[in-house]
């Protein structure tokens, strides 16, 4: 809330330099902000009572903007990559599936790995459990599970993250 927004009786300023002015009340206060060709600006809403500061509005927006852009440059989008595997997979090409998998890992993204079944498949799901372990255990010196394998619908889904 900015200037003649603020409908509270009385308010802790704060002046343009960061200086406590005290409480006063409301208009005491715009009339300060006007005569110092700011904007009274509500920071603390919450508080008892309610602190204002004399900035101007327009560059105190851009500040604001300006953080929230920084902040986005440094955070890290974890993305999830998904490998998919079927129970009669022959050795080279789980290899090969491992070695795709290993790259995701050191990316730092998470992988998904997804066991699927079709068909005559889905009877034996249980036997073919030993391939999502066989997998973690491949990929133990730089992943960690996720979360453990378990099924979901014709498929046995386990996550898997890069170890820190």
């Amino acid at each position: 809330m900015i200037n003649e927004q603020i409908r509270d009786k009385e308010v802790l300023l704060i002046g343009e330099n960061g200086e406590k002015l005290g409480i006063m009340s409301t208009r005491d206060a715009l009339q300060l902000a006007k005569e110092a060709e700011l904007d009274l600006v509500k920071i603390a809403p919450t508080a008892k009572p309610p602190v204002c500061k004399i900035i101007d509005y327009g560059k105190y927006r851009y500040e604001l903007a300006r953080k929230e852009k920084e902040a986005k440059k440094k955070q890290k989008v974890i993305e999830v990559k998904e490998v998919r595997l079927s129970p009669n997979i022959d050795t080279n090409d789980l290899n090969t599936k491992m070695s795709a998998a290993r790259k995701f890992l050191e990316k730092g993204d998470k992988v998904k790995v997804t066991l699927r079944f079709r068909g005559r498949e889905m009877a034996h799901m249980s036997k073919s459990k030993y391939i999502l372990d066989d997998f973690a255990e491949k990929l133990a010196d730089i992943a960690a599970i996720d979360k453990p394998s378990k099924v979901e619908g014709r498929s046995m889904v386990m996550f898997l993250t890069a170890k820190r």
